[in-house]
């Protein structure tokens, strides 16, 4: 069954996690329902892509409201296609939130146990990584293109926790909307990475379909390496929705050659007064 379920024509939940974890908010904005104009039609939510700031920041208002979360408790990062994964506090909140300059530099995830922030990147086809610890409260977010993919960002993350004493086994993750194998086509460079990356891997999420060209399903070769980290297999959702194919949900810089918005993933709890809000 498809984890993310589609919220008045503006985001994609994470339905299961919703369910378990009401004060969650765990999902990813659709290109739809905003006001940019052109090649950012309409909810582009990035500020580095050249699009209207003052557009961008009205865009992210309405995602705001729809989510019922300030944006003023939002962090966001200037995304390098990196590994590098930071913990935020709630003195981080409004970081990167209506602002590219005041932005995280060079950060490619986030992680917090702490209520009232909401973990944000963007995206137009790499993969995002959702991380939930029920246990100890602790959220995350990674944004995983295939430079992040196969330097291992979403084992980093499992390792950064396991610092913090959250144990691989109880850790749940969702791959969100990215691009599929079927639209994504690369070449013996990239796989080389690939293959070094899953050198015991029994498994191969490619397939050679001409002369140095293969399919790569990045969604795939995420999840064998969390499992690979320690996730169980049984912890991990994978969604069904292509950044690419499905065209009247999501912006895809490959699709629209390179000329295209952003969505936003984001991932946090919401605040409440009360003790075991998180659980309940």
């Amino acid at each position: 069954m498809e984890p993310f379920v589609l919220n008045n024509r503006t985001f994609f939940s994470i339905e299961s996690w919703g369910k378990l974890f009401p004060r969650l908010v765990a999902g990813i904005s659709t290109k739809n329902g905003g006001d940019s104009k052109g090649d950012f039609e309409t909810l582009n939510l990035g500020f580095h892509v050249g699009d209207v700031k003052d557009t961008v920041c009205s865009n992210r208002n309405t995602l705001s409201k729809h989510l019922q979360f300030p944006l003023d408790h939002w962090v966001g990062a200037e995304q390098t296609h990196d590994i590098v994964i930071r913990k935020v506090t709630r003195s981080d909140r409004g970081k990167g939130s209506n602002s590219y300059s005041n932005a995280f530099k060079g950060t490619d995830g986030f992680y917090t146990k702490e209520e009232g922030i909401l973990l944000t990147l963007c995206y137009a086809d790499c993969v995002p990584l959702y991380f939930i610890s029920p246990k100890l409260g602790m959220i995350g977010a990674a944004h995983a293109g295939w430079k992040g993919t196969v330097n291992e960002i979403a084992r980093h993350m499992v390792e950064a926790w396991s610092c913090e004493g959250v144990e691989a086994d109880s850790i749940f993750v969702a791959i969100g909307p990215s691009i599929c194998d079927k639209c994504y086509i690369v070449n013996d460079y990239v796989i080389n990475f690939v293959e070094n990356t899953l050198v015991d891997a029994d498994k191969k999420p490619y397939n050679l379909v001409g002369d140095g060209q293969y399919t790569l399903d990045l969604r795939e070769l995420n999840k064998l390496i969390l499992m690979k980290a320690g996730v169980p297999e049984g912890n991990i959702l994978t969604t069904s929705l292509c950044t690419s194919c499905d065209d009247n949900e999501f912006f895809s810089h490959r699709r629209d050659k390179g000329k295209t918005g952003r969505m936003l993933s984001y991932i946090g709890w919401k605040e409440t007064a009360g003790e075991g809000s998180r659980k309940s």
